[in-house]
């Protein structure tokens, strides 16, 4: 047999979830790790340990793949090059993932292509963010162009005042300075591309967020005027063409009714990302058989809903210390919910796991919901709330 061997960068969930999928088309997986209690490593066949910000280390594993991926977008841009240069099959490109690892470079590009932008500014420094905080209205929104992830990196200036008191963030180059949109909702347009140029979105989503972290997903988005999901559907196809993008790329949007074509694109994430979890029991193709069909020149699979609507809902860490011991409850309460659990120890607040729940009929999403909800609370809690409080 002759299957691929696909290595990935980064041992974290995104990791992790590629795994079944690469083990039922009969791939080789294999995972860089930063450590061996990273959570993808007991689910691969072979793992190695090692930094990934060293280019030796980096060199050493790509030797023996036949392409090369990753979980997060935080490799140094300089050592994908080099790889690039030395031969390995790096997917998606160093010239396309430095605007997911850059948001300075990221906004200049969506700016170019003439693609929906809030007002921004690279910034050197606190006058610099005061003129801008002047030019267009308090208040802004602050963010360090790298290493940002789920809120992080980000900060809110209310005023003049607050803007002269973040001198500390100014500590090498310049940071990104955005307005502060006014937006009805968030949505993620998902798509996949191939190195031969196929592309193929699924529906846009509804993305809620919860103190800057993915809380919930309502996929297709409802109530979303179609001239609009049609355009962020265009509008991500778009920049995976222009930008070379290859695998699972999320565009993620502000809804701005009334505003451009009705949306504003916030970030863009070039790898298998949260608002895509859905697609794993609900999509016809999940996003990371999608990512691994893609990064492999493969044709892609198609993209409609099973069922009419379906609900993603993150869990985080609780008081519920072990997970398992609550799988009883939440399998019994809501048995048409599809646990899928990161294998990471529990931290307060830390994302250790999703539901999916597939509905039949957009009208069954209310039901959906609390039920993706229940499930989530008692892998949280430990305890089924509304049982006894019945």
């Amino acid at each position: 047999m002759n299957f691929p061997i696909i290595g990935v960068v980064g041992g974290g969930q995104l990791a992790r979830m590629m795994a079944p999928a690469a083990t039922a088309l009969g791939f080789d997986l294999r995972v860089l790790a930063e450590g061996a209690d990273a959570c993808a490593v007991p689910a691969v066949a072979r793992a190695v340990v090692g930094d990934y910000t060293d280019l030796p280390t980096l060199s050493a594993f790509a030797a023996d793949v036949d392409v090369l991926t990753f979980d997060h977008e935080h490799v140094p841009a300089e050592h994908l090059r080099s790889l690039a240069a030395a031969g390995v099959n790096v997917q998606p490109s160093p010239e396309a993932l430095i605007h997911a690892q850059d948001k300075l470079v990221m906004r200049a590009a969506v700016e170019r292509l003439g693609l929906p932008n809030p007002r921004w500014a690279a910034v050197a420094g606190t006058a610099e963010l005061v003129d801008f905080g002047k030019a267009i209205g308090w208040p802004v929104v602050l963010k360090t162009p790298r290493g940002g992830y789920d809120g992080k990196g980000v900060r809110i200036i209310a005023d003049a005042e607050e803007a002269l008191a973040a001198a500390d963030w100014f500590t090498g180059g310049p940071l990104l300075a955005e307005e502060k949109v006014p937006f009805s909702r968030e949505l993620s347009a998902l798509v996949a591309r191939t190195p031969g140029g196929t592309a193929v979105p699924w529906p846009v989503v509804h993305s809620i967020q919860v103190d800057g972290v993915c809380d919930e997903v309502i996929a297709p988005a409802q109530d979303l005027d179609p001239s609009v999901a049609a355009a962020a559907q265009a509008a991500a196809l778009r920049i995976a063409a222009e930008l070379g993008v290859t695998g699972v790329m999320a565009v993620e949007l502000f809804e701005t009714p009334g505003r451009g074509e009705g949306f504003l694109i916030n970030e863009l994430a070039m790898r298998p990302h949260n608002s895509g979890h859905w697609t794993m029991d609900g999509s016809v193709t999940g996003q990371f058989e999608q990512h691994l069909r893609a990064v492999l020149d493969l044709p892609l699979g198609a993209t409609d809903v099973l069922g009419d609507v379906v609900v993603m809902k993150n869990y985080l860490g609780g008081a519920n210390e072990d997970l398992f011991s609550s799988y009883a409850l939440a399998l019994a309460a809501e048995p048409a919910a599809k646990i899928h659990a990161y294998g990471k120890a529990v931290r307060p607040g830390r994302k250790i796991g999703h539901v999916n729940v597939v509905g039949r009929s957009a009208a069954d999403l209310p039901r959906v919901r609390r039920s993706a909800e229940h499930a989530a609370a008692i892998l949280r809690d430990g305890t089924d709330s509304q049982k006894e409080n019945s």
